[in-house]
């Protein structure tokens, strides 16, 4: 049986959320969780846990370009110490600067959050 991973993009209004697996080293868009000032709408959360049982996830920490952290990197490192919390798995934080940005040169606007947590997913697996 393939061990996923399941990562984020946080945001304080919605959460794209990806699945991977280290054996392909690849990531697929699955949802966009509603969030309420970066909190999940954890009934959906919950039934992606139950669908996929990762075994660990991996959220994007947004980052100033110059390195410094900012109020969003603060959010995001808020909502992994929740997942971890309440799935009792690790979670770890993959920089993701740029990821937003580079997710917007695909084709479809209303995946972008689904695609930028591929993206940040897709950049740890390789890491």
């Amino acid at each position: 049986m393939a061990s996923f991973i399941m990562g984020f993009d946080f945001g304080t209004t919605k959460i794209g959320v990806a699945i991977g697996q280290k054996i392909t080293g690849t990531a697929t868009p699955i949802a966009i969780v509603p969030a309420k000032d970066g909190i999940p709408d954890w009934s959906i959360l919950d039934k992606l846990m139950k669908e996929w049982q990762p075994e660990v996830f991996v959220v994007g920490l947004p980052i100033n370009m110059d390195g410094t952290e900012s109020d969003m990197s603060l959010a995001a490192q808020k909502f992994s110490r929740r997942l971890n919390g309440r799935y009792q798995k690790t979670a770890h934080l993959m920089d993701e600067r740029l990821s937003t940005f580079e997710a917007k040169s695909f084709d479809d606007p209303d995946q972008l959050d689904a695609i930028a947590a591929k993206l940040i997913l897709e950049s740890w697996l390789a890491n």
